[in-house]
C-alpha cells in the first residue's frame, strides 16, 4: 500500500507476523531477557511475542512488564478526568455515538458552563484534564477550542485549580497546531482509530477524517508546530490487535526518526457500545485476555512511554493492567457534553459507556489500598520538561528524583483538600515511608518540609 507518507508498512506487518508464529520458546526466552535491558525489542519480537500463548512464558511476559514499569515510574500512578465540551461532529466514524447520523440535540458548552463544568471537576480533586469534542469546523473551530482552554486555565477557586490540558481535538494544520502550543496544551493527544488502511476507511466514510494520510501524519504536522509532547492510540477491537500494536510501534519510531522523540503516552482504548452502536458488528473484539497481552507488550517494547487507561475498562481490568504495564487512569469520568453538572440534573449522550464509575475519593483509596502512589503532579510540563529532554531524564533515571517527590506533594495536597481523617492518615503514613526510602538528603528534606508548608495552607509545591 503506497503513498509517499506511507510508513505504516502493511506488507511487512503481514510478513512480520508469519514469521512470528514459528518461533521457539528459547527464542520467547532470549526476547524477554532482552527485553529487561529496557531498551526496546524488534518488530519480529514483538509479532512473536503477540502470537504467544504458552501460559508459562505468558506468566514470564507478564512479570518481565510488571518489572520495567516498576523500575521506571515506581509505584506511581496519574490520575486525570476527560472533559467533553461538544458532541457536534461532520463524520460519521462508524463506532463513534457523536456520528452525524444519530439524531439527538447536540450541544456545545457556551464558556460560562465549562466554568461550571471545571469548577465540579476541580471540587473532586483532579489537576489534569483531557479536552474532548467533535470535528465540526462551523459549530466548533479552532477559537472555540482555544476560548475554552484560555476559560478552563483561569477558572481558579477556592476549590483547586487546572494545572494541565491535554487536548484531543481532530487532525488539523500546522498553523492550528502552533495555535494550540501557545495556548499552553500538555499532551496532544489523537487516536489513529485503525492503522488498518482498509479498515480505516471503512469506518470512516464520506467525511473531514476520510483520508488516512492525513489523520496519519497529523502528529508530524504537530511537532513541526513545536508540540512535542504527543500522544497516540488506537481504537482495540476494529481491526486485528496484533496487526496495530505493530503499526503502533512503526509509528512511534517514523515520529523517532523524524523529530528525536516518539509517543509521549499510548492510550489503549476497546471498543464500547455507544448511542447507535453495537458490537455484534466488529468481528475483532478483544478477549480480556488479549487486551492485557496487549497492554503487556507495549510497556516492554517502549519502556518509557506512558500508558493510558480510561474508565471504558471495569475496575478489575484497571487492577489488573496497572501492574504490568498502565501509568495513567482517569477517575469519576463523565464522557457527555455537560456531563458532569447532568449527574444531578439529568441525562446527556455519551460518546461511549464508561465501565469504573467510582468516585475519585473512592479510586484514589483504591490505589493506596494497592499499594500504589496517586499523583496529580503536573511539574514537568510547567518546567519545560517535555519532548527530547523529558525522554533524556526518563532513560537516564534521572527524572525519578523529580517524579517522586512532586507525586507525594500532589498526593498530600489531595488528602488534606479532598479527603476525610482516614484517607489522610493512610495517605501521609505511605509518605513518610517512602520519603525514607530515598536516600538524597535534599529530596527527602523537601519532601518533609514541603509536608509542614501544605499542612499551613501553602500549595502547588514542586520540583
Amino acid at each position: 500500500m503506497g503513498g509517499k507518507n506511507m510508513f505504516i508498512n502493511h506488507e511487512e506487518i503481514y510478513k512480520l507476523l508469519e514469521e512470528g508464529k514459528n518461533s521457539s520458546k528459547e527464542e520467547v526466552v532470549d526476547i524477554l531477557k532482552k527485553a529487561r535491558e529496557k531498551r526496546g525489542i524488534s518488530h519480529k519480537d514483538i509479532a512473536t511475542l503477540l502470537q504467544l500463548d504458552d501460559k508459562e512464558l505468558l506468566d514470564e511476559m507478564f512479570k518481565v512488564a510488571g518489572e520495567i514499569k516498576e523500575s521506571i515510574y515506581g509505584k506511581r500512578v496519574v490520575l486525570f478526568a476527560p472533559l467533553y465540551i461538544s458532541d457536534y461532529c461532520v463524520n460519521n466514524c462508524v463506532y463513534c455515538g457523536y456520528k452525524k447520523c444519530n439524531s439527538f440535540k447536540r450541544r456545545k458548552l457556551t464558556q460560562n458552563e465549562i466554568r461550571e463544568e471545571v469548577k465540579i471537576l476541580e471540587k473532586m480533586g483532579h489537576k489534569r484534564l483531557a479536552l474532548e469534542l467533535g470535528e465540526d469546523p462551523v459549530n466548533a473551530p479552532i477559537d472555540y477550542v482555544l476560548e475554552s482552554l484560555d476559560t478552563i486555565y483561569k477558572t481558579q477557586g477556592k476549590d483547586g485549580e487546572i494545572r494541565r490540558v491535554n487536548v484531543n481535538i481532530a487532525a488539523t494544520t500546522v498553523e492550528n497546531y502552533r495555535k494550540l502550543k501557545a495556548a499552553n496544551i500538555g499532551t496532544y493527544i489523537l487516536f489513529q482509530e485503525t492503522y488498518h488502511k482498509p479498515t480505516y476507511e471503512l469506518m470512516h466514510p464520506n467525511s473531514l477524517k476520510s483520508s488516512y494520510e492525513y489523520h496519519l501524519t497529523a502528529f508530524d504536522r504537530a511537532m513541526e508546530a513545536k508540540i512535542d509532547d504527543v500522544g497516540g492510540g488506537v481504537l482495540f477491537g476494529l481491526a486485528d490487535p496484533k496487526f496495530e500494536v505493530l503499526a503502533l510501534m512503526m509509528h512511534n519510531e517514523h515520529l523517532e526518526k523524524e523529530f528525536g522523540v516518539g509517543f509521549h503516552t499510548i492510550s489503549v482504548p476497546r471498543l464500547k457500545p455507544a448511542e447507535g452502536v453495537t458490537l455484534e458488528k466488529f468481528p475483532n473484539l478483544l478477549s480480556d485476555e488479549m487486551f492485557k497481552k496487549v497492554v503487556a507488550i507495549i510497556r516492554i517494547a517502549v519502556p518509557f512511554t506512558g500508558i493510558i487507561m480510561s474508565t471504558r475498562e471495569t475496575a478489575d481490568i484497571r487492577r489488573q493492567a496497572l501492574k504490568f504495564g498502565v501509568t495513567q487512569v482517569s477517575s469519576g469520568s463523565s464522557t457527555g457534553v455537560g456531563g458532569y453538572k447532568s449527574r444531578e440534573q439529568g441525562e446527556s449522550v455519551e460518546q461511549f459507556k464508561t465501565s469504573d464509575e467510582r468516585t475519585p475519593i473512592e479510586v484514589l483509596n483504591w490505589l493506596l489500598d494497592e499499594g500504589y502512589i496517586p499523583s496529580y503532579c503536573t511539574a514537568c510540563y510547567r518546567k519545560g520538561r517535555t519532548g527530547e529532554t523529558f525522554m533524556g531524564l526518563a532513560k537516564t533515571g534521572e527524572i525519578q528524583t523529580m517524579c517522586e517527590p512532586n507525586a507525594l506533594m500532589t498526593l498530600m495536597e489531595y488528602v488534606l483538600d479532598y479527603g476525610d481523617e482516614d484517607t489522610c492518615k493512610k495517605a501521609e503514613n505511605i509518605i513518610y515511608k517512602e520519603a525514607e526510602k530515598i536516600n538524597n538528603p535534599n529530596i527527602k528534606k523537601f519532601i518533609t518540609e514541603g509536608i509542614v508548608k501544605l499542612k499551613e495552607g501553602q500549595r502547588d509545591l514542586y520540583i
